[in-house]
């Protein structure tokens, strides 16, 4: 039996519950069993797919049931993501066998798991488990039963593949003659077994804990290539080497500008390894040297300031490199005002000391008690210099040193860059903003160790399991930079950027937000009327999104999956993305 539809000419047409059958000569033939014509639509769709094989559902919770229901909305944003930058066949390149391709999966799972909810691995592992799943992300990638053991051997699977993959990102994303990025940071440790672990300068001001540090090279953009860890001791410049190595040896880059801060790129690297290695850079001179171009007829006069706020010298201190003299004069005022606060907190600090070695009966009697009670207040705000101090015994006074602190203030807000690239290749303006695009760089740092990522707890004490750690950390920055660019619109992103910093008198000053920018921060909706929110935010928002296992008691060995229904916010997200969360694998 079957429903068939005939046209009627104007009127409606007739809907007729029809059977086939052959006459006497074997021919097909149909017959009319009854004229449907008068029932409702919704009841003639569910007659068709009754004759079709389908199943009836009632009105009753019975008649339906939701097998498994797990947020999906998250994962198909973040997987998609990678499918579409094809970083899982970077990952996977040209490895066939069985076990590499399950190692693969188990990589990239961890990415998408540290960007929608960073855990421990044995967190993980419950996860994506197909008992345990906490997000459709196991049963997408197919995981099946995951062991204990297998993030593990997977991190060590990926170590291995480091190298290969870094090059291939360079392929990618870098060129010659670019501009690239380099900044270290540090993250700390809960244990004491890593040999990687040491003490030294903390970043996270956790300077009891243990700690790594890691270099990071990223385009001009901020988009992470390549990542390295060093001991947790190793001071800033001496892991420069390694990057202009990597740069020319292992990317094959002939040429390029490598952009780094003025504790990074110092003089001793400048002249052994970079001109050795025949590279240009850009990087910023330290206070004392700055000063010392200020002093009597140099050639920093800040009568050069009168009427601007960027001016290019020279120096025989710095031949054959261009310095570009810079002054801020809203970081000029920030300073000033830093600086009259810790003198005054510290002044503070100082009457208590001095009034305790004037009240009778005081412990503060020598000049060397006195001595160590004073070093502890002017040494806590790194204000000592400008204080001339007065201990003996039984008497403490002191003064500020005017004159010194007067010459400090001339130089408040100015800042020198140095760089190598000629005036025709690089304008002073384009030096000047990118070093100041190494904030990027600082940004990617900051998704890594607290905004999204995560990286540190580190709850590994094997090395190459720290480094394979932190190089799946900066894969899954990788993918989230990709995201953000995408979802911009949805995000309290400055879309507007290149146009704003366009718009500026001069590079020096501060970029202001553009219109678009000010208006979502205040109405928290773009200019499509959709609600903004942190990466964070949207992501999670993504996750409510459900993949749903249904089953009817009628058919209860076909099981099918159903989609909750998106709000519009999703379906603007994965507008953006260009992606389809039903048919993401």
């Amino acid at each position: 039996m079957f429903i068939d539809i005939v046209p009627n000419r104007g009127s409606p047409p007739a809907v007729l519950l029809r059977e086939s059958y052959r006459d006497e000569k074997g021919r097909t033939q149909k017959r009319t069993l009854a004229n449907l014509s008068k029932l409702p639509g919704d009841v003639i769709e569910m007659m068709k797919a009754l004759l079709n094989g389908g199943a009836l559902i009632g009105t009753a919770p019975k008649d339906l049931a939701i097998e498994r229901s797990l947020p999906h909305g998250h994962v198909a944003a973040v997987l998609g993501t990678i499918r579409k930058i094809s970083l899982d066949r970077l990952i996977l390149s040209t490895a066939k066998d069985a076990a590499s391709r399950r190692f693969c999966d188990v990589v990239v799972a961890m990415m998408v798991d540290r960007l929608i909810t960073p855990r421990s691995k044995l967190g993980f592992v419950r996860a994506v488990d197909e008992e345990t799943a906490a997000t459709s992300l196991g049963n997408l990638l197919r995981l099946g039963k995951v062991k204990d053991h297998e993030p593990y051997e997977a991190l060590d699977w990926l170590l291995e593949r480091q190298e290969r993959i870094e090059n291939g990102l360079a392929r990618r994303h870098l060129k010659d003659g670019m501009l690239v990025l380099y900044d270290v940071s540090s993250s700390y440790f809960e244990g004491h077994c890593c040999p990687l672990a040491q003490f030294g300068h903390s970043r996270d001001h956790r300077s009891d804990r243990l700690q790594i540090v890691y270099g990071l090279l990223c385009t001009r953009d901020g988009l992470p290539i390549a990542i390295e860890v060093f001991e947790g001791n190793a001071a800033d410049p001496t892991t420069l080497k390694s990057q202009v190595d990597k740069l020319k040896a292992r990317f094959g880059i002939k040429r390029v500008v490598l952009i780094g801060d003025r504790g990074m790129i110092t003089s001793a690297r400048i002249r052994d390894d970079l001109k050795t290695s025949s590279l240009d850079w850009i990087t910023c001179l330290r206070a004392p040297q700055i000063q010392a171009l200020a002093q009597g007829d140099g050639p920093l006069q800040l009568s050069l300031f009168d009427e601007r706020d960027l001016a290019e010298i020279s120096s025989p201190d710095f031949p054959g490199e261009r310095l570009i003299m810079c002054r801020n004069r809203d970081l000029a005022m920030e300073r000033a005002r830093k600086r009259e606060a810790l003198l005054k907190a510290t002044e503070r600090e100082l009457a208590r000391v001095q009034a305790n070695v004037r009240r009778k009966g005081s412990t503060l009697r020598s000049a060397a008690e006195i001595g160590l009670a004073v070093g502890e207040v002017v040494n806590a705000k790194k204000v000592a210099k400008h204080f001339a101090l007065d201990i003996r015994d039984g008497h403490f006074s002191w003064s500020r040193k005017i004159e010194q602190i007067a010459a400090e203030a001339k130089l408040d807000g100015i800042y020198v860059i140095r760089t190598s690239v000629p005036k025709g290749e690089l304008s002073a303006q384009n030096a000047v903003q990118a070093y100041k695009d190494l904030s990027r760089v600082e940004r990617a740092f900051r998704s890594l160790k607290t905004v999204d990522l995560e990286i540190r707890p580190i709850r590994h004490w094997n090395a190459n399991r720290v480094r394979a750690h932190v190089f799946l950390c900066m894969l899954a920055y990788h993918v989230e930079w990709h995201l953000r660019q995408r979802l911009a619109p949805l995000l309290f992103h400055d879309t507007e950027l290149d146009r704003a910093r366009a718009a500026r008198i001069s590079p020096v000053a501060s970029t202001e937000p553009s219109a678009s920018a000010r208006s979502k921060k205040a109405i928290k909706r773009n200019a499509n009327g959709d609600p903004v929110h942190s990466f964070a935010g949207l992501i999670d928002h993504l996750g409510t999104m459900t993949r749903n296992i249904m089953r009817m008691p009628q058919a209860k060995t076909h099981p099918f999956t159903l989609l909750s229904k998106s709000t519009p916010l999703q379906d603007q997200a994965f507008k953006l993305l260009d992606l389809d969360p039903m048919r993401v694998q």
